[in-house]
Order: structure tokens, then sequence, then C-alpha cells
């Protein structure tokens, strides 16, 4: 019998080595986890709640991601921005960068220049209109409208022809317009026909807040895209204009002047862009002596053109 209890204290149960094994597993667990986010891994950081972010990053020159403004027609330049360079391009001077803004006098206001389709409101022929599309847009609470605008097209008398269509309005478009012209001088430039467009900022600017409209005389083709909105038509000095525009290809001759947005149709029910996104990006950028620089960090859209084949030398680099 003395032998058997000294064997006993010799040797513990074996759910006492079950539980200093699993002890021992958990810690080598976290040992392991703790190594991980010292180097910074993307998965362990999940776990805790955060993102991979920059200061993190293995590769300090990789510009950020382009959000939270992406674009139909930008899809592929979450990839690109992987290998951009963070400064821009020697051939796009941008003048005041590292000027002091609280030295500089008090600054011009910030010109926005507004696009119309798919920017502020998205416009249907009434004729083909789906009806579940109304009635969905109904029932989310968009805003809409029917519009008689005359057509470019010719009835058998030589009459110009009357359309109809259906507008919605961007979910806080008035709000928007209303805040934005208590800081900035608006300006409509629509590729649209003055026949289709001027009856329909009647409707959503009864207040006039609009400066100027443009339509789709004041715009001019390249040899890369038709309907580019120049921007030195409105200003020689581009340090404060900006352009707020779903496509992109429009602001071509200007890429550091451009904020381009997520397209608005009446499916995007929830749509907040106006309010919560660009709004404040806007109000930020009319504290600053010059948007580009900012703009530039934000979207890098002189290499997106880049890489659609669109050329530094014909960017227009006034101001």
């Amino acid at each position: 019998m003395a032998e058997l209890a000294a064997a006993t204290e010799v040797y513990p149960p074996p759910r006492t080595i079950q539980v200093w094994r699993t002890l021992l597993n958990w810690l080598a667990f976290f040992f392991q986890i703790f190594c991980q986010i010292l180097r910074g891994t993307p998965q362990v950081l999940s776990y805790v709640g955060l993102r991979h972010s920059s200061f993190l990053s293995s590769n300090p020159q990789a510009p950020p991601q382009f959000k939270p403004l992406p674009v139909v027609e930008l899809s592929e330049f979450e990839e690109e921005s992987q290998v951009t360079p963070s400064t821009p391009p020697a051939a796009v001077p941008i003048a005041g960068v590292g000027a002091s803004v609280t030295d500089a006098p008090p600054f011009e206001k910030l010109k926005v220049v507004l696009d119309l389709d798919e920017t502020l409101v998205c416009a249907y022929e009434t004729l083909s209109l789906p009806a579940i599309i109304r009635s969905q847009a109904t029932e989310a609470g968009l805003k809409w409208f029917e519009l008689e605008c005359i057509s470019s097209d010719k009835d058998v008398e030589g009459k110009p022809k009357i359309n109809y269509v259906t507008v919605f309005e961007r979910p806080g478009l008035k709000e928007f317009l209303k805040h934005l012209s208590e800081f900035a001088d608006l300006v409509l430039f629509t590729a649209g026909l003055e026949g289709y467009a001027r009856p329909l900022v009647d409707r959503i600017d009864i207040e006039n807040l609009f400066t100027h409209r443009l339509y789709r005389p004041s715009t001019i083709s390249t040899e890369y895209r038709e309907h580019v909105k120049d921007l030195s038509c409105i200003s020689k000095d581009l340090c404060r204009v900006v352009i707020v525009d779903n496509n992109p290809f429009s602001f071509l001759l200007q890429p550091l002047n451009g904020i381009p947005c997520i397209p608005f149709s009446a499916g995007q029910q929830r749509d907040e862009q106006l309010l919560e996104v660009i709004l404040p990006l806007l109000k930020h950028l009319s504290q600053q002596k010059d948007v580009r620089p900012i703009l530039y960090e934000r979207f890098h859209m002189p290499e997106w053109f880049q890489k659609h084949g669109i050329p530094a030398s014909r960017w227009t680099t006034v101001g």
C-alpha cells in the first residue's frame, strides 16, 4: 500500500495532465496572436475589430483606396492603387502645395460644379418606365415628379416633339444644395440638352441657388471622349474649383479637380451620398487654399486616366 501511495504522488491522475496540456495550448495560441499583431497581419487585426491601415502597411507609398466615392467605371482602380506613386506626376504642377493656409488671405469662395443626371437626379422616359420601379421608389420614400420637356426631334409638321420623363431626386438633394450654397458658388454643368435640362433644374432649384447653368453646347469633344466639361470656361484659376460627376471622363482635362461619385438610380433607395459623403468632403475643401492636393491624395485620378490611355499632355494645369 505504501508503494501504491508513492506512485500516486509521483504520477498525477490523467485528468490533471489534460488540464495542463489544454492550458499550455491556449498560452501558445495567444502567443502566436500576439506575434502576428506585432507583425500587422490583416487577418488577426480583423479578429480584434481593426483594419489593416496605412500605419501597418509594408508599402508606405501605396495610395489610399478609391473610397468613399467609387464609381462603376473605376472598378479596376483598387488593383492599380497598390502600385501607384504617392506624389503627383511631374507633368501636373499644383500651385500652392506646401503653402501655409493660416498665413494666406481670405479665400475666394469655392466653386462647385455639379453634374445633373445620375449625380443629382435620375430620369426615365415615362412610357418605358416599369410601374414596379415607381412603386418601389415611392415606398422607399424617394421623391419623384413627371416632366414635359422639348425634344431635339421634330414631328411630321416640323415642330419639336414633347417628351415625358419621370425624374427621381437623389435623397437629400434640396438640403444638399441649400447647405452647399452657404459656403460655395454652385454651377450646374450637364451634357444634357437644354430643352430637357432647363425645366428639370427649374423644378429642383426653386430658390435659384445655381449661379450658372451650362448645357451640352458648353462641352467639348476630344480625341478620347465627347461631351467633356472643360473647367477653364468657368474659371482660369482652378485652385478652388471642384466638379462632382458620376462620369470621370467628364473632367479628363482637369483630373485633379474632380470628385467621381457613385451613379444614382431609382433602385438605390437608401442612397446617402449627398449628405453623408459628398457634402462633408466639399465643406473640408472649402477651407483649403488649393483643393487639388487633397483630391489627388483622395482619388489619384491622374494615374487612373493614364491607365485608360489618356496622356498627361491632355490635362489642363492652369492655376
